[in-house]
């Protein structure tokens, strides 16, 4: 990670730790670095979330890119994913994709895609950070060069179009509830499954600039169990804030995480021949339950470190086509090259219908070892993480749990967070330990203020 980005992007709090003149400052290297630099005019593609301030973000990212002489296509407010398509398919420079994903309406980010739809490469993002530095100076366009916008909602739709032509079944008579997050996939998930036949329920489509998240989507799916279960419905999906995650609801009311998605499909692939490698890839937040499930059908899996970008790297690199993180993140690399949520769903569906089996029942084998996790702000993640206090405390909690349960601690890739997750026989075992560590976090005067 560097300075500025982390594992998906600059984020921080809007005109605080992220500025409009961020904004500029990127758009100005980034049509620069692939227009001027290389002889040609840049084409850049932008898509938002609903936040109030991407609408900010989204006109400084252009004003940069113009001055530089590139000229920015605008998808409006649209999902990670479908900017990641489009980038890809209708030849653009790079992309660039204004959201905080699950992160609360004052959070914004910038996440940068080169030419393949894939997350921008370590090389290039030190480089936007040099600039923002001024370590590097490049030229403005001028008379002819200057840059322009152009309306791209047509990219939008031609994502919609590919969503649509994924699918192998019609959703007739299926009642399928979606959670939309009051986000970026609020105008886009109905259409795709109104197209393909199903009744569809949708829930939190009324965003208002400030309502993203809030207690809504993916990280609430409290919300969406009950209406799956008060509605009658068959199945559930959440999102997140820019639609690259999904999770499910059960027929039942029952959530079924990332990991049991990657159980699912993984499982469906694997009888229909279509898993190569015979292999899943997951990372180490993934649940004991789902590698026993994995190991009694006979799957294979690796694990990488916290984060879709980590997972993407290690599927490219050894030929493998599903993997993903508990919080939803799933990819298939024969159809995407990050995670996205509709997609995902729809592949959920698939796998429903092909077997005729309720998502309860699909997901059954997958028994989930209790699991606490706590997020704790700290003034500095590296000396928390670091601290021989800490670190005692973690390797005295894994000692106890010796092969009945497992501990890990973290910093998110994203916030000023440490993640601390204890996995054992109870919650109420789970819960002392994390707080027996979350403790020693505090006596050290780690904490934010």
């Amino acid at each position: 990670m560097g300075k500025y980005f982390g594992t998906d992007g600059f984020r921080g709090e809007a005109n605080k730790n992220l500025t409009f003149e961020h904004a500029i400052q990127i758009g100005r290297f980034l049509g620069w670095y692939y227009g001027a630099k290389e002889g040609k005019k840049a084409k850049v593609v932008i898509g938002k979330d609903t936040r109030r301030s991407s609408y900010m973000f989204e006109y400084a990212l252009c004003t940069g890119l113009m001055a530089s002489g590139a000229d920015a296509y605008i998808m409006h407010v649209t999902t990670t994913p479908s900017v990641a398509y489009i980038t890809r398919v209708d030849d653009f420079d790079c992309g660039i994709m204004i959201s905080a994903s699950h992160n609360p309406f004052y959070d914004n980010g910038i996440k940068l895609l080169n030419g393949n739809g894939e997350k921008m490469d370590e090389e290039t993002i030190l480089k936007v950070e040099d600039y923002i530095d001024g370590k590097i100076e490049i030229p403005v366009a001028e008379r002819e060069q200057i840059g322009r916008t152009v309306d791209y909602v047509a990219g939008r739709n031609r994502y919609v179009g590919y969503l649509i032509s994924m699918s192998k079944y019609s959703f007739k008579d299926v009642k399928v509830g979606l959670d939309v997050a009051n986000g970026a996939a609020w105008q886009l998930a109905k259409g795709v499954f109104d197209a393909l036949g199903a009744k569809t329920y949708v829930m939190n489509d009324s965003p208002d600039g400030c309502n993203i998240n809030t207690d809504c989507g993916s990280t609430h799916i409290e919300h969406l169990q009950k209406f799956v279960v008060d509605n009658g419905l068959d199945v559930g999906f959440a999102y997140d804030g820019d639609a690259d995650r999904c999770l499910c609801v059960d027929e039942k009311g029952n959530v079924i995480t990332g990991d049991h998605i990657l159980y699912i499909y993984g499982l469906y692939m694997k009888e229909r021949g279509k898993l190569l490698n015979n292999k899943v890839v997951t990372t180490v937040m993934s649940n004991f339950g789902l590698y026993k499930a994995l190991d009694k059908v006979g799957i294979e899996y690796e694990k990488t470190k916290v984060g879709d970008k980590y997972v993407y790297e290690n599927m490219v690199a050894n030929g493998h086509r599903i993997g993903g993180e508990q919080s939803g993140h799933i990819i298939f690399t024969k159809y995407a090259t990050t995670g996205d949520g509709i997609l995902t769903s729809l592949k959920m569906m698939e796998v429903m219908l092909a077997k005729a089996k309720p998502m309860s029942e699909l997901a059954a084998p997958v028994v989930f070892y209790p699991q606490v996790l706590k997020n704790v702000r700290v003034k500095s993640k590296p000396d928390a993480q670091n601290d021989p206090d800490v670190q005692a405390a973690v390797q005295k909690v894994a000692g106890e749990l010796g092969e009945n349960g497992r501990i890990l601690v973290r910093e998110s890739g994203t916030e000023p967070v440490i993640r601390v997750m204890v996995e054992a026989d109870t919650d109420e075992i789970c819960e002392k330990y994390v707080d027996s560590v979350i403790d020693v976090i505090k006596a050290k005067g780690h904490l934010a203020e």
